[in-house]
């Protein structure tokens, strides 16, 4: 079994309650707004701001 996509319609950031976009690649959910990427763990986000992983940000 693989993430469900239809979920991004549902789920949001928890930080600022925006969208979130799937990284098929490395397997996480990012919020742009906040530059956060939250992992999926056996199919399931692990939507916890203690566990957002913080992106860089390109100038």
């Amino acid at each position: 079994m693989a993430f469900d996509t239809k979920l991004l319609d549902i789920l949001a950031c928890p930080i600022c309650k925006g969208k979130l976009e799937y990284d098929h690649e490395n397997q996480e959910l990012i919020s742009k707004f906040e530059n956060v990427a939250y992992r999926i763990e056996n199919d399931i986000p692990v939507l916890l701001e203690s566990e957002a992983r913080k992106l860089n940000v390109e100038a």
